[in-house]
């Protein structure tokens, strides 16, 4: 079976139009970038190295320093899928991260998008 497109993309080549959905509900990068620091434990300087590395998304997920393990607190449908439903691991991560920029972008507080323990 052969991969999904989206598994070659480049993540610097997505990671702008997570950062404009962002920006176009008066949202910042840094809060961007926090979430997708706190997804995969990368620190802001591995992650700008993997943006300038074109390094893709299959790649950045699997590299991930530290994959939280709260991720498995997001719930909800992306892209008309339930992202706990997702069996595939790459998918799941990718939607994981689509999923936080889309509660960001609609004003959710960051403790809630963080699945902080105080949140609930």
């Amino acid at each position: 079976m052969p991969k999904h497109r989206i598994y070659t993309m480049s993540f610097a080549r997505v990671y702008p139009l997570y950062v404009a959905k962002a920006e176009k509900k008066q949202r910042t990068k840094a809060e961007v970038d926090e979430i997708v620091c706190w997804l995969t434990g990368y620190t802001q300087e591995q992650l700008d190295a993997q943006i300038a590395n074109q390094t893709d998304f299959e790649t950045f997920f699997a590299d991930a320093p530290h994959m939280n393990p709260a991720r498995s607190l997001i719930k909800g449908v992306v892209c008309g899928v339930r992202v706990e439903d997702i069996a595939e691991p790459t998918m799941r991560e990718i939607r994981y991260l689509d999923k936080l920029v889309d509660e960001l972008a609609r004003g959710k507080a960051m403790t809630k998008i963080l699945r902080t323990p105080d949140s609930a």
